[in-house]
């Protein structure tokens, strides 16, 4: 699944939630210099923003497609699974990863942001977590068990604020094992964007398990999503909780 976003390339850049400036600010602010190495980087979503801080980014992305995008977008990506990457000497004031550190094994991904971090680089994952209303969430989660029983997270609907508990959870234990990192923080930072029925139905087939639905299902899904929104009256209000797992590497670290 990890390789199937680049599909829709376009789509994906184009409808894929950004993240809060104040998280950028706050990542930027913690670490000692501008240069940010970002581990699946995608289209650049994320790499634009820190771009747009002052930083110099360098993107590693399995997906050629996404790589590909991110580089017509003015960003400098090597293709590669992180784990695999060769950084050639390189090393960055912070490795960041934006909906994309669960891709990464955590113990393995950590111990390699240590090695290409400078002393007191900042290693910051993040996530964000969907909370849908909960009446049209539930909606939404009746048509997933209609046609996708077997997708089971879909069917708990998304408005869970720690959905992302046990992945924070995986990644705050790698950072720990790599034994070159300090104190293991998480951050929160919740906002909000509204979204109309064709803005939340243009979004949905970027999304986890949607990527790889025959299209006959996708539609399917797609209309019975898109029935959900009209009887809620037609936009809705996601509310966002962008999650983050940060440690500043040590200075004796190697």
């Amino acid at each position: 699944m990890a390789e199937s976003f680049g599909v829709d390339a376009e789509r994906y850049d184009r409808t894929r939630p950004h993240y809060p400036d104040a998280m950028v600010t706050r990542i930027v602010a913690g670490s000692p210099g501008p240069d940010v190495l970002d581990v699946g980087c995608g289209t650049g979503i994320e790499a634009r923003q820190f771009q747009a801080a002052g930083c110099k980014v360098l993107g590693v992305d399995p997906d050629a497609r996404m790589a590909g995008f991110a580089r017509r977008e003015g960003l400098e990506v090597e293709v590669s699974t992180f784990e695999t990457w060769e950084p050639a000497g390189r090393d960055f004031d912070a490795v960041i990863a934006g909906q994309a550190w669960h891709w990464v094994d955590p113990a393995a991904g950590a111990a390699k942001a240590a090695q290409v971090l400078r002393p007191e680089g900042r290693l910051a994952v993040f996530w964000n977590a969907f909370q849908t209303p909960p009446d049209l969430s539930e909606a939404m989660a009746a048509v997933y068990r209609r046609i996708m029983p077997d997708a089971p997270i879909y069917q708990r609907g998304l408005s869970d604020p720690d959905a992302y508990a046990a992945l924070r959870a995986k990644a705050a234990d790698g950072i720990r094992q790599a034994g070159a990192f300090g104190e293991v923080e998480q951050w929160r930072f919740d906002w909000e964007r509204t979204y109309t029925r064709d803005e939340w139905l243009d979004l949905l087939p970027t999304t986890g398990v949607h990527t790889r639905l025959p299209a006959a299902t996708l539609q399917e899904v797609l209309a019975g999503v898109g029935a959900a929104v009209d009887a809620a009256g037609g936009h809705f209000t996601m509310r966002y909780a962008t999650v983050v797992v940060t440690a500043a590497r040590g200075t004796g670290a190697s």
